[in-house]
């Protein structure tokens, strides 16, 4: 069982206008979410995957990822808050057996659960998004995202993962006053594989900001305009 500590958080809305994912805060502005401003790095990578692979392999490849991940990412959600329904969860079964290798191994080292989907967001960075899993991870509080994969990653290929958990660390302690040092990428591949990233917050701050300037000077979006639709 997980010992789960209560935060109060503000909430935060949602909505996707002309492609871009935006969140209003509670005092009205609209922010970017940390994924939309991470997208702008790894279009060229993603353009260049998919046409090698052509337009039909990729949209299966990107489905079938989505699917994967969508359901383990459930499973960590619902063990974590322990509330795991077994016979219910071992109906997926490749999503179910990958899970597995997660709660034998690096799920141990989790405990003190301060958030869990939660929506967070940074007046000084102007960005906002939803983070897996806010815990202690082997005694220190950190960002945890859990992810799937096709096969093992190599640590350069988690960049973006690295800044955006800084960017949720960074919204954290902007909103409870709780800092947060560490950022743990709990990675589980089709093998079976479990891998650990764990990485110092601090390192990817600077990243964090050009990443934010190069969307901002691409899109000039005034995030303190009123947009009159619907959110939800």
């Amino acid at each position: 069982m997980y010992n789960h500590k209560k935060i109060n958080l503000p909430e935060i809305k949602a909505k996707t206008t002309d492609g871009v994912r935006l969140y209003e805060t509670p005092e009205g502005n609209f922010y970017p979410s940390i994924t939309t401003v991470l997208s702008v790095r790894n279009k060229k990578g993603l353009h260049e995957w998919r046409k090698r692979v052509g337009d039909d392999v990729a949209n299966y490849v990107a489905r079938k990822a989505a699917t994967r991940g969508t359901h383990v990412h459930h499973m960590c959600e619902d063990y974590i808050n322990n509330s795991f329904d077994e016979e219910k969860h071992k109906k997926n079964f490749l999503p179910y057996v990958l899970f597995n290798q997660l709660r034998e191994s690096v799920l141990t080292k989790v405990n003190n659960v301060h958030a869990q989907e939660v929506g967070l967001y940074s007046d000084k960075y102007k960005v906002a998004g939803r983070v897996d899993c806010i815990a202690e991870y082997d005694g220190k509080l950190s960002i945890i995202d859990f992810k799937t994969s096709s096969k093992e990653r190599s640590d350069e290929w988690n960049e973006s993962y690295y800044i955006q958990a800084s960017a949720y660390a960074e919204m954290f302690e902007e909103r409870t006053g709780i800092a947060i040092e560490q950022v743990a990428i709990l990675v589980v591949t089709e093998d079976g594989i479990v891998q650990e990233f764990v990485k110092n917050k601090t390192d990817y701050l600077p990243l964090l900001s050009d990443a934010i300037k190069d969307w901002t000077e691409k899109n000039e979006m005034d995030t303190s305009t009123n947009i009159n639709e619907s959110v939800c």
